[in-house]
């Protein structure tokens, strides 16, 4: 009959026999945990360890299986430092983290980011946070990911001045027969704010060969953006014969048209 009663049917009838059994002498209670045991299918220690707690004064029953929280493994300057190393991982998984953490941890310590006896950091913590599992660190780091949930920015801009004098290629349409046409995209660096000054980077990928280049630059400034693309044509090894920018990712109006006669100067051929 237990596997018929819910949760709930179960504190129902506990929270009614659980005055009577309080009140009752001794005979009278040998019934009552018959009454209980019958009904539930508990055994009749089961019955009494259950009824004598909801019998306490002020004890509120509301789960049945409810069971003592362990007591955490892992301390809470443990806690604390692994949600900084988190942070400054870029937001890796617990999988990716858990084998990291040593280099993470290193380098750090290299940096003067984590120092023994400051800011809850000691050779202890260290200690423990090598001994998470993947799990484990998944597990603490929950509350931290949905407060603190990275999120990607877009830079960029659609350019409407040149959106009706671009031709616009679809994904169906064919590839350049041969290496050295490359788009170009730049990646903000900022973090989650694109308030101040950070580092971007320039990637041209040929699209024939599939071929990459990657550099950072200061700013997305035409003089930077200039200096970067002479240094890709130098670096390439074979010839670039042609660019496809997005308008937006090398900044406004003035900026594109500057790198765009510089592109022509030192390329010979239309970007």
């Amino acid at each position: 009959m237990d596997g018929d009663l819910s949760v709930g049917a179960r504190v129902e009838i506990t929270k009614k026999y659980a005055t009577a059994y309080r009140k009752a002498a001794k005979k009278d209670k040998g019934e009552i945990l018959g009454q209980v045991c019958a009904v539930t299918g508990w055994s009749r220690d089961n019955a009494r360890r259950r009824l004598v707690g909801a019998g306490r004064s002020g004890s509120k029953l509301t789960r049945m299986d409810r069971r003592q929280r362990r007591a955490s493994k892992y301390s809470l300057q443990a806690c604390g430092v692994l949600r900084r190393v988190w942070a400054v991982s870029g937001g890796q998984c617990g999988k990716y983290l858990a084998v990291s953490l040593p280099a993470l941890l290193d380098s750090l310590e290299a940096h003067g980011e984590l120092v023994d006896g400051s800011r809850d950091y000691s050779p202890g913590v260290r200690a423990e946070l090598e001994a998470m599992s993947a799990a484990t660190i998944d597990r603490y780091l929950a509350s931290a990911r949905a407060k603190d949930q990275l999120r990607g920015l877009s830079a960029t801009k659609a350019g409407a001045l040149l959106r009706s004098s671009i031709t616009i290629r679809k994904a169906g349409d064919e590839v350049e027969a041969e290496p050295g046409f490359f788009e170009g995209d730049t990646v903000a660096h900022c973090g989650p704010t694109l308030r101040g000054e950070f580092v971007r980077t320039l990637n041209l990928t040929c699209v024939h060969t599939g071929w990459v280049f990657t550099a950072s630059m200061r700013s997305n400034a035409a003089v930077w953006v200039l200096q970067t693309m002479e240094s890709a044509v130098e670096t390439i090894p074979f010839a670039v014969t042609g660019l496809d920018f997005d308008y937006a990712d090398l900044g406004v109006m003035p900026t594109l048209s500057r790198v765009v006669a510089g592109c022509r100067a030192w390329l010979g051929v239309s970007c």
